[in-house]
Order: C-alpha cells, then structure tokens, then sequence
C-alpha cells in the first residue's frame, strides 16, 4: 500500500515537473515570436527609409507650398474642387480636350500617390500629358500602356501581386507603377532631368523629354497660379 501511494506520489511530481518545463518552453517560444515580429517591422521601416534616402537629394521633389492637404474634391464633388487644381484642371480641360469628370480621378491619383512618394503631383500630371495626353487607354508601338505609358515587359515587378498587363489600363495601378518606374529612373541617372530621360529610355544628350516635361510642369503651375491669384 505504501509503495503505491509512494509510486503515485513520484509521478505526480514527475506531471507536475514536465508541465512546469512545457510552460517555460511556451513562454520562451512566445517571446520570441513577439521579439521576432518586433524584429521584422523595425527592419521592414529600416528598409524603406533607406529606399527614400536611396534618392539624390536633389531629385527629391517637394510638394509645392499653397498645395491643399486634402485630395482635390470634397464631399461635395467637382463643386469643392480647391482653387489650386481648379487652373490646373481648366488648363487640362482645354490642352488635351478632355472632360473634367473624366481626368478628376487621376488628379486624385496623382494627389495621392505623390504625397505617398514624395514626388510633387504637379510632375506626375506633366508626364501624363506627355506621355498620353490624359488617355488611360493609350498603348503605344512599343508596348507602352495608360496614363503613364508603362511597357509591361519592362516593369511587372512593379504590378501589385495578382494584377495582369491588362491592369495599367487603370489608373490608379498605372500611375503608381509609373511613379515606381519615375523613382527609379531618378536613382540611376542621379537627378531629376537625367532620371526623365531614363524614364523615356531617351539617349538624347540634350535632355529633350526632360525639358519638355519640365515645360509642361512649369505650364500647370502658372495655370494654378494664376486661379490662385483670381480668385484671391
């Protein structure tokens, strides 16, 4: 009798002894499974702050000052259009032949994906109007397709996961996937007038494509400009 309740005695020690270690296992396993998220974000910010200050600093074009915080329509609709785009869309508008309703949305695109990138919006609806004259179905002899003329076979790393060639047709996908394709062109030519001639794949020593779209660029901000100024 005795020796059994000696033998159960020694094997609820034993449970209690192999429990207490699978605690300890668990709480360590937690741990770092916490310390390994921690781990992960702290790199994946570390990753893309250095991606940022990956561009000369010279190429890195600011948001111009007066430009509205919000996107360019409020709740409201076309009629809360802000001041500021409301020159650049008039001067759109009559350029490229093309209905406000329609061009809004890439203007909020631009808006939103430049203030994302750091890249002035302003710039990204230059290279629109060069590349595609507002037309989010243009594809040209080459390839190059929507808004921002993207050619597929060159820059499909840069498609979201799960979207086809079919999908720079949109704009939203497009301009982002040409913003990806703006930011990189700057990175290897080392400022903003060489990466414009990367981004058109141009070999013209004279800077031809920069300077048109430079022009373009200039031409919207005097169109904001002068709303601004009228409306004062």
């Amino acid at each position: 009798m005795s020796v059994s309740v000696t033998l159960k005695t020694s094997m609820a020690r034993s449970l209690d002894a192999v429990f207490s270690i699978f605690q300890y296992v668990v709480m360590i396993a937690g741990l770092l499974f916490v310390l390994g998220i921690v781990g992960f974000v702290f790199n994946a910010s570390e990753s893309k702050n250095e991606e940022e200050s990956a561009l000369p600093a010279a190429a890195v074009v600011k948001v111009p000052v007066g430009l509205p915080q919000e996107t360019p329509a409020d709740s409201a609709g076309n009629s809360g259009f802000k001041p500021y785009y409301a020159g650049v869309l008039d001067y759109v508008k009559r350029r490229y032949r093309v209905s406000p309703e329609a061009v809004l949305p890439v203007f909020e695109f631009a808006e939103l994906i430049g203030r994302e990138r750091r890249i002035d919006p302003l710039l990204i609806l230059a290279i629109i109007g060069v590349e595609s004259g507002f037309n989010p179905f243009a594809e040209s002899a080459m390839g190059a397709r929507g808004l921002m003329q993207v050619i597929p076979r060159f820059h499909m790393d840069k498609v979201p996961v799960g979207a086809g060639t079919r999908h720079l047709f949109d704009p939203a996908v497009n301009i982002r996937v040409g913003v990806y394709v703006l930011e990189e062109a700057i990175r290897r030519g080392g400022d903003l007038t060489a990466g414009l001639q990367y981004y058109a794949g141009s070999s013209d020593a004279e800077g031809g494509y920069a300077n048109k779209v430079l022009a373009e660029k200039a031409r919207l901000e005097k169109a904001a400009r002068r709303n601004l100024n009228s409306s004062a």
